[in-house]
């Protein structure tokens, strides 16, 4: 069977580099615990999902995933000068990345970019925004979703949570 555009249950064994480095910035490798998830939720980068279209279990490949299709590019208007008082109780530094609650709900990430005594620089770019990345992938397990997978968007058919990439820094 292989994987379609949408409602395949996959399960991945993937290392993720930046195009250009060898430096590894994120990997399931080794671990046992596959990345799952249903393809056409929007639980992986769009390039990704892409690129194992077609693949079936036991396959490997390695895919270079323009940043327009990973976590897009960088967004200067993603910048904020916040006022310090926000942050009390934070012990500050640059590069800190710290995680809040959005608009809507959703979990959202920070850098830490600079920060004065009465302000703090942050960045609400995903660290990998604007960055080409390179993916080596086996597929480790494909299967048809189930009526309950598919309307709820989660592998087992919970609706509660949000599915993310192994160590988290795959959402999109």
């Amino acid at each position: 069977m292989k994987i379609t555009r949408e409602n395949s249950v996959v399960g991945i064994e993937y290392e993720v580099k930046e195009a250009g480095s060898t430096e590894v910035v994120d990997s399931n490798k080794n671990t046992g615990q596959p990345l799952e998830f249903i393809t056409g939720k929007g639980h992986i980068i769009i390039g990704l999902e892409k690129a194992l279209e077609g693949m079936s279990v036991g396959e490997s490949g390695d895919f270079m995933i323009p940043a327009v299709d990973a976590y897009g590019e960088h967004n200067p208007e993603a910048l904020q000068t916040l006022p310090v008082d926000q942050f009390e109780g934070i012990e500050l530094k640059e590069g800190l990345t710290l995680y809040g609650q959005g608009e809507e709900g959703q979990t959202v990430q920070v850098t830490v970019k600079t920060f004065t005594e009465s302000e703090v620089n942050v960045d609400f770019n995903h660290p990998l925004a604007g960055k080409d990345l390179m993916f080596s992938v086996n597929v480790l397990s494909n299967r048809e979703a189930t009526s309950d997978e598919i309307s709820s968007g989660q592998i087992g058919g919970h609706s509660q949570g949000s599915s993310c990439c192994g160590g988290g820094h795959c959402d999109s």
